[in-house]
């Protein structure tokens, strides 16, 4: 651990450390696996506690260099609460505190536009759940219109209404954002939309008809997905899976 993350790390509680080397993984995850968008985009994750404060990157960094200690600690106007050279994406802001300060249940909120996803949520059919990660995402999807970069507070209630009580937001093309309620199961979510986007767009350049599964299955398939995840630990040992295989190939310093 290096001087500043020792700092860092005595300045705060032991469960607040334990949320930043997670989220920290967690922009590590998505630069390895190649769904950055440069120095754009954004991953928070709430703070314990009742004023709904919540960890973000620093903006002007790649994913490769967020660390545990130079995570920013905001509140839901994206104001820092603790000093920093750095400040945070104002494009994110909006975004982030508008689901934090109304989703008790939604801990993490991670925001993409890879190519996959943007040209699915480019089309008006939005995702398909005719394969077997489409499938997944039946009945938990919101869309929401854009309306341009995402920076104005007037827009924040629109977004929580378009996305009711699902998990994950479509930006009309724009991109997405997953929201759930730990880490884990938003990265698991997050690669799911991912893998849905990739074989749609494959299968549309096939040309040709899909194969359309029977009524319900893409329910039942949505349905013993939340279970795996909410009974078994499913994302929790999808995710530390990830990170191990991450931390083989990169040598990080904390």
């Amino acid at each position: 651990m290096n001087a500043m993350a020792m700092t860092q790390h005595q300045q705060c509680s032991d469960e607040e450390w334990a949320l930043r080397v997670k989220l920290a993984h967690c922009y590590h995850l998505v630069d390895y696996f190649g769904w950055t968008e440069t120095i754009f985009n954004h991953i928070s994750a709430r703070l314990p506690g009742p004023a709904h404060h919540y960890l973000v990157n620093p903006f002007g960094l790649n994913y490769s260099e967020v660390t545990p200690a130079n995570l920013l600690k905001v509140d839901l106007h994206g104001k820092k609460l603790e000093e920093s050279p750095y400040d945070g994406n104002p494009a994110g802001f909006a975004l982030h505190s508008a689901v934090h300060g109304a989703r008790d249940d939604i801990q993490c909120v991670i925001h993409t536009h890879t190519t996959p996803i943007s040209a699915v949520v480019q089309k008006k059919r939005g995702f398909g759940h005719d394969d077997f990660y489409g499938a997944q995402l039946y009945g938990r999807i919101g869309y929401h219109t854009f309306e341009g970069i995402t920076l104005f507070d007037d827009e924040k209630a629109r977004m929580i209404e378009s996305l009711g009580d699902k998990h994950i937001l479509v930006l009309r093309n724009h991109g997405i954002a997953v929201g759930e309620s730990s880490i884990e199961k938003a990265f698991f979510l997050l690669w799911t939309v991912q893998r849905a986007a990739e074989n749609q767009c494959a299968a549309g350049a096939l040309g040709g008809d899909d194969h359309p599964l029977e009524d319900g299955i893409a329910e039942k398939c949505a349905n013993l997905t939340a279970m795996l995840i909410r009974e078994s630990g499913f994302a929790t040992k999808f995710y530390d899976a990830m990170v191990r295989k991450m931390r083989a190939e990169r040598e990080l310093p904390w």
